[in-house]
C-alpha cells in the first residue's frame, strides 16, 4: 500500500475541494398565493403543494 511522500499543502487541498460547496437555495413563488417558498416544499403561507391543499394553515 502506498503512502504519501509529502504533506499536502493548504492551497492544494483547497483547490481540490472547490467544487464541494453547497449551492444557495433560491426561493420559488407559490403557484397559489404568490408568496416565496422553498422549492419542493409545502407553502407555509397557504398550505398548498402542486395545486392541491395539503395542510390547513391558520
Amino acid at each position: 500500500m502506498g503512502l504519501p511522500k509529502r504533506r499536502v499543502s493548504k492551497a492544494r487541498k483547497k483547490k481540490r475541494r472547490t467544487h464541494q460547496t453547497l449551492a444557495v437555495v433560491r426561493p420559488t413563488l407559490c403557484s397559489h398565493c404568490g408568496q416565496p417558498k422553498p422549492p419542493h416544499r409545502i407553502c407555509p403561507h397557504c398550505g398548498y403543494y402542486r395545486g392541491r391543499r395539503v395542510v390547513i394553515v391558520e
